[in-house]
Parts: C-alpha cells; structure tokens; sequence
C-alpha cells in the first residue's frame, strides 16, 4: 500500500526525483571554479558534506579573528559578493541546482556567524553548531529562501540567513554565558 502511493506521488509530481547527491566527475573537478564552490574538495564528503565545508572554514575564521575587524568584513564581503556567481556557474557546470556538494555558501554562513565573535574555542564550537543546525534543520525563514529563490543567489542566500541567525543566537549565548 505505502509503495502504491509513493508510485503515485511520483506519477503525479508530488514528489520529485533529485540528482543533489550525483555522483561529481574529476572532469567536472579540474575546473578551478567548480573546485572552489566544492569547498576545495571537502564538499566531496560522502557524509554531511555541508559539515566538511564548515569544519573547512574553522581556520579560516580562527585566523581573520587575530586579524583587524576591517580585514574580516572585507574577507566576507569578498566571499558573499563572489559566491553567487562562483555557486551559480558551480550549479549549471553541474547541471544540478544546489548539489550537495557545492559548500561555498557554508563558508558564507559559518564567517557570518562568527562575524565580531571573540577568538575562543567555545565561542567557536557553539557558533559551529548553531550554524549547522540552522543550516540542517531550516526553520523558517531559512526553509522558505531555500525554496523560493533560485540561482546562485538562492543557493547563496538561505546560509546567509542561517549565518544572521546563528550570529544573534551566538551573540545573546555570549552575552549570557561567556561575557569577555
């Protein structure tokens, strides 16, 4: 009965086939561009492949927090206004809207998040988690960018929403818990 109506959700459109998780070719991995909105490979994770490309992005923070705050606005301004046509061109190389594999956006994500955040190792693993479960789970608004706004930007936007999110929820736990 259940595979009955699964059939007819697929007959019907209900539901709807994906090819977010295909398998990348190294054709598809040569190019220098692919590559990069692939995390540089650590979206090529067989598991939790948007977790690889946040873990990629740890040193990355850890590093711009020693740095001045203009240098870290500047490297995130960087990112942000790159990775719409960096995951964009990733997606249509692909031939695949938002493949699993593209992990630029989390890099996105997780430098917001920890946007003005003090270096501390706390800090960072709570900014790390909250990142991943908002970018997991989705709540709204985060669920409705996801599925309403397309392209590069969309495939953008829906972390930059979990990074903003993550941010407030960082900065309160900072603010109650690990006051520097």
């Amino acid at each position: 009965m259940v595979n009955l109506l699964i059939l007819q959700g697929l007959v019907l459109g209900i539901f709807s086939m994906s090819d977010k998780n295909r398998k990348i070719y190294l054709k598809e991995l040569k190019d220098p561009v692919v590559f990069i909105a692939l995390g540089l490979g650590s979206g090529l994770s067989p598991k939790a492949p948007g977790t690889a490309g946040t873990l990629l992005t740890v040193p990355l923070v850890y590093f711009l927090q020693q740095q001045t705050l203009l240098t870290y606005s500047l490297v995130t301004l960087f990112v942000l206004l790159s990775g719409s046509w960096i995951c964009g061109y990733a997606a249509k190389k692909l031939a695949v809207h938002d493949h699993s594999a593209i992990v630029y956006d989390e890099v996105a994500g997780f430098l917001i998040t920890m946007y003005m955040i003090p270096a501390d190792w706390m800090l960072m693993l709570a900014g790390f988690v909250l990142f991943r479960f908002f970018d997991a789970v989705k709540p709204w608004p985060i669920s409705w960018c996801d599925k309403n706004i397309g392209g590069g930007f969309g495939i953008m936007f829906d972390d930059v929403v979990a990074g903003l999110i993550s941010l407030l929820c960082l900065m309160l736990l900072q603010h109650w818990f690990f006051p520097l």
